[in-house]
């Protein structure tokens, strides 16, 4: 039906402004899909594909310093750097995603978790604010291996849905020593080998259920994120340096709350 394209393009333009600012595009999916009623495809599948539109956004708007990077494998040593603290950010939570997939989507994606992760996340996020300083570390070519991993490990919060990929990876970089901006653009490149490997993973999982309408839904979400996430992500990093995380960490916090009250009602 019309509806449901209309509505999966909406939730596509909600995903493409949040998934790479600290408050989780997978908790505004689980909640706007509870809240509209929308009957995507089964298994939550639409609600973790449609986030590779996003993802790609980031491939087109960095592509010259992925594509140096992917031309410099084994002859330069900044990208083999960059290329090994991705990937060392990117394995804690593929190992730990592959094991407890089927518990994460049957029992931690539901309105009530999400909420829940929203007001705690923007308390983490205010007082990780208000007590870490600037931080030591001004790039992403500055990380050591250890801080990768370190970081890496702190990024698997955000399977609880609610918490956010960006904002665990973003916040976990903060308390270890890295400036914003670094902070946020590592999130960036570490969401790319993430959920290229989710996406695939859950398409996987959920191919013998999907039906050409389906596809069609995850096709138009997609999409649309893809399309606004490439405009509004080098803007994110132009916010952040000039407001902080504060804003975003306030937003978690009344959404939370609003939605709380919401389900407390039915």
């Amino acid at each position: 039906m019309l509806i449901d394209y209309l509505q999966a393009a909406f939730l596509g333009i909600v995903e493409g402004l949040t998934e790479f600012i600290p408050v989780s595009s997978t908790g505004h999916l689980i909640l706007l899909v509870d809240l509209l009623g929308f009957e995507g495809p089964p298994g939550k599948v639409f609600e973790i594909a449609i986030q590779l539109g996003a993802i790609l956004a980031v491939c087109v708007v960095y592509w010259q310093r992925l594509f140096d990077t992917l031309i410099g494998l084994g002859r330069d040593d900044t990208a083999n750097r960059f290329t090994v603290n991705v990937l060392l950010g990117v394995v804690p939570a593929l190992v730990i995603g592959a094991a407890a997939h089927g518990f994460i989507k049957s029992v931690l994606f539901n309105p009530w978790v999400v909420s829940v992760a929203l007001v705690t996340g923007g308390i983490a996020i205010l007082l990780i604010e208000r007590f870490t300083g600037k931080g030591e570390v001004r790039s992403v070519d500055d990380f050591s291996f250890r801080l990768s991993l370190r970081i890496g490990l702190l990024q698997c919060l955000a399977m609880i849905p609610g918490v956010s990929r960006s904002g665990a990876t973003i916040m976990g970089a903060r308390l270890l020593g890295v400036q914003r901006a670094a902070a946020a653009e590592y999130s960036f490149f570490l969401a790319v080998p993430t959920m290229v490997a989710a996406t695939s993973y859950d398409l996987y999982k959920n191919w013998s259920g999907l039906t050409l309408d389906g596809l069609g839904l995850i096709a138009v979400g997609l999409v649309v994120s893809f399309i606004c996430a490439a405009l509004v992500v080098r803007g994110v990093i132009a916010f952040i340096n000039r407001y902080g995380f504060v804003p975003f960490a306030i937003y978690r916090i009344a959404i939370g709350l609003v939605m709380l009250a919401v389900l407390g009602l039915r």
